[in-house]
């Protein structure tokens, strides 16, 4: 038995303030980014020591779009880190100078705690102790080796059922009894981490989300070790399921009887399988190491920036983006408009392979439908709000013009390129903002103003789509007459597709923006 904790996984919404944290402030190492391994387009980040040792490991599932959980019944509540006793006064200092709020130092079960917060409000401790030494230390900028944090210290559970909850820990993941202060009973590992459980009868309900705990992992020698132990969970009926391959370690979970997710995990392969010491954490890997779906998810995922790197800073405009930035970008700005119930994420795979060079905006409608979001509302399939219309067409003008001022785009530079739902936007766009759009690829579109106004849009130059299995594919050479009467020179391609995006799309935009840009 190979006891103690190996990691802790909690669910973070903001990445980059994520790692600013985990690695600018307290100096932890990103070991590993991931896609995650039940759901590839959810970015997983790992931090850890050096090698990205068991028991050093702290990761987080991003979650952009998640709502915010709350620590309570059935949750972990708190998340406590090593450090060196001597090390609290250089911790309080390094806090105060970055403008971290703090509790503390306070003494707990005689050992000196400083509280923080991380961005998400999950409480963290570091705890000043000599119980555990770093196997393998890290130190980064600003840090000394000696005030480096160690190991993870342990957690705080919060359990209705702390002697069943205990019986679980004690009985089948090797921890022992060491003292009781109050509400909590301390148990300690044979390395030394420890678990606090918290009697927390009376708590409010635990929410689950971002900013809260996922589950605490404890680690296992072997196969056999967690298959021995899943037998005898399976015994005392707690329900464990069955054991999963993380590639970097294998694992079953269990919830213990007050709700909480408990993992065994398995030391080896450990975090070396795939790159060595000095690169760890330097590239993005895909579940199952596809290259294609690797492909995909170096565009899907969000991109942040390590401490000291040039980055994006996000501007608070009324619409929800995201910001694509190549390793060579070469000028050219794609801004992408999703279809019906997709999101800003979907174009994002498609634009990339037009151009792999181009820096790509990609928004996200704001009317939404059962939940789903659009760019206007409709009052039946064919049967559009043309109010909503001028007035969300309104707003995305107010969002591109704060967006070039902001991010320093080039308009001469701008090509927009909307699917669907998202393409009839940027039509009625064209009649209702002239000269605003002057370069637009407009995928399975139809007309959708049914009075539009007058315009003079000589300056824009469009590409029109559609696909001859499509239903909607006899509105487009509607939509092209009505632009091509508004003054602009417009291009009509059929393609054999559907209603879908399809490959097909993309050799067609890649000769049409050639010669677009050479017109121009």
């Amino acid at each position: 038995m190979v006891a103690g904790i190996h990691h802790i996984t909690l669910i973070t919404r903001k990445v980059q303030a994520n790692v600013d944290f985990y690695v600018g402030f307290l100096g932890l190492r990103l070991v590993k980014r991931t896609g995650g391994f039940e759901d590839a387009t959810q970015l997983h980040l790992i931090y850890g020591d050096a090698t990205g040792s068991p028991g050093s490991l702290v990761t987080f599932l991003v979650w952009e779009d998640g709502s915010p959980g709350r620590a309570g019944l059935g949750q972990v509540g708190e998340i406590s880190l090593a450090i060196d006793p001597m090390s609290i006064g250089f911790w309080l200092t390094r806090a105060l100078s970055a403008g971290l709020k703090t509790e503390g130092p306070s003494e707990e079960f005689g050992e000196p705690v400083l509280r923080l917060k991380d961005p998400d409000g999950v409480i963290v401790k570091l705890v000043g102790t000599n119980a555990l030494q770093a196997t393998t230390p890290w130190s980064s900028h600003g840090i000394p080796e000696e005030h480096a944090i160690r190991r993870i210290r342990g957690a705080t559970l919060f359990t209705e059922t702390p002697e069943e909850t205990q019986a679980i820990l004690v009985d089948h993941f090797h921890y022992r009894p060491q003292t009781i202060n109050g509400a909590i009973s301390r148990l300690v590992s044979e390395p030394g981490d420890i678990i606090d459980i918290r009697d927390a009868r009376g708590f409010w309900a635990s929410a689950p989300g971002t900013g809260t705990v996922d589950h605490v992992a404890f680690r296992a020698a072997d196969d056999a070790e967690l298959q021995s132990v899943r037998t005898a969970l399976q015994a005392v009926n707690s329900w464990p399921t069955a054991m999963h391959d993380r590639k970097y370690f294998r694992s079953l979970y269990v919830r213990e009887p007050g709700r909480i997710l408990f993992e065994l995990a398995t030391d080896a392969p450990g975090m070396l399988v795939d790159e060595d010491e000095a690169t760890l954490g330097t590239r993005l890997f895909a579940p199952g190491d596809s290259p294609k779906l690797l492909a995909e998810l170096n565009v899907i995922l969000p991109q942040f920036s390590m401490p000291g790197e040039p980055r994006v800073i996000y501007r608070d405009l009324p619409f929800v983006h995201r910001f694509f930035t190549p390793e060579e970008p070469n000028g050219n700005v794609f801004i992408l408009l999703h279809g019906s119930g997709a999101n800003e994420v979907t174009m994002l795979p498609i634009a990339h392979k037009i151009d792999a060079n181009a820096t790509l905006l990609t928004v996200r409608g704001r009317a939404l439908e059962e939940g789903a979001p659009r760019w206007f509302r409709r009052n039946g399939p064919m049967s559009f709000d043309q109010a909503d219309i001028v007035s969300e067409a309104e707003a995305f003008a107010a969002f591109i013009d704060g967006a070039v001022q902001a991010y320093g785009l080039d308009p001469e530079r701008i090509v927009y390129i909307g699917y669907s739902n998202g393409a009839n936007l940027l039509n009625a766009m064209l009649s209702l903002h002239p000269h605003l759009i002057r370069r637009a690829v407009l995928l399975r579109s139809m007309a959708v103003l049914e009075n539009p106004p007058t315009a003079d849009i000589s300056d824009a130059d469009v590409l029109v789509i559609a696909g001859e299995k499509d239903l909607y594919g006899p509105y487009a050479k509607p939509l092209t007459e009505r632009l091509r009467n508004a003054g602009a020179s417009v291009e009509l391609e059929t393609i054999p597709a559907g209603h879908d995006l399809d490959g097909a799309d993309v050799p067609v935009i890649q000769a049409w923006l050639k010669r677009s840009t050479k017109s121009s």
